[in-house]
């Protein structure tokens, strides 16, 4: 009887052992990898609106660095009529772009069109649109990309949780994903969100973003800021681990549902600027 047992056991474990690993988060009960990614990124309330100020850091392999500050207006259209944002940006800093006007429209996936941008220059006093014909372009000059910064809707990709990892007390989803397209810009990518007792206030907190080879492309951390039921980024880092250059982006004098208007997003608001 108790040889029986022992078997029983033995064999149980094994095959305990032997099951994926998906099977074995299931059996904790663990949320799935999609599940995961669309409550702690796409669900993330980021307020109706916002208005604050945005300090851009470059810094390339060598150690200069170039600062530009910018008073950012995001607004989320939350897909209606097919947009997902607009955002104009106005820069104050250096001193000879100051005024330097910036517009962008982001669309939802589904229609397979690229963000609307735009760029206005005080010195020659022209709006110039900006073609968007190639998702790996930079936004701002940074390490994050065009793709970086839209949206991916959580079936773009397949998503599986890889592990839970601990760090300095904290608990976290590790959660790989991988693009469903023929040609994509990463082959996959992997994120950190961070565990939280409800799913209101779970975020991203880290990025590793492979080539299509599969190596290491570069690696971006999170900082996040609530402001009043908004969860607004305080600092993003990124680190281009191929050519040694790096991004700093950091969000300050944040106002959150403030109540811009949709007749902010003009031309003509470059032009005259926001009084």
């Amino acid at each position: 009887m108790i040889e029986h047992l022992r078997k029983l056991l033995l064999g149980s474990l094994v095959a305990g052992l032997m099951l994926p690993l998906t099977g074995v988060f299931k059996a904790w009960g663990a949320p799935s990898g999609a599940e995961i990614v669309q409550r702690c990124d796409l669900d993330t309330n980021s307020g109706q609106d916002q208005r604050s100020r945005m300090t851009v850091l470059l810094r390339d392999a060598a150690g200069n660095e170039k600062k530009n500050v910018y008073r950012r207006y995001w607004k989320d259209y939350r897909g209606k009529k097919n947009i997902v944002d607009k955002m104009i940006l106005f820069t104050e800093f250096p001193p000879d772009a100051k005024d330097t006007g910036f517009m962008r429209w982001g669309y939802m996936p589904t229609t397979g069109k690229n963000a609307d941008q735009w760029v206005y220059l005080p010195t020659l006093k022209k709006i110039r649109r900006v073609s968007v014909r190639d998702p790996s372009d930079s936004f701002l000059g940074s390490d994050l990309s065009l793709q970086d910064i839209s949206l991916r809707l959580v079936n773009q990709d397949t998503h599986k949780l890889l592990r839970m990892d601990t760090k300095q007390g904290r608990r976290y989803y590790v959660v790989e994903s991988r693009p469903k397209e023929r040609k994509p810009l990463y082959e996959k990518v992997v994120a950190w969100y961070e565990k939280t007792p409800d799913w209101q206030n779970c975020n991203k907190r880290k990025i590793e973003y492979y080539g299509p080879r599969g190596g290491l492309l570069k690696t971006e951390t999170l900082r996040w800021q609530k402001v009043g039921d908004a969860w607004v980024w305080d600092e993003v880092n990124v680190k281009n681990l191929r050519t040694g250059h790096s991004s700093v982006f950091r969000i300050s004098q944040v106002e959150v549902n403030v109540g811009l208007k949709d007749s902010l997003y003009k031309e003509r608001t470059l032009k005259r600027g926001i009084r």
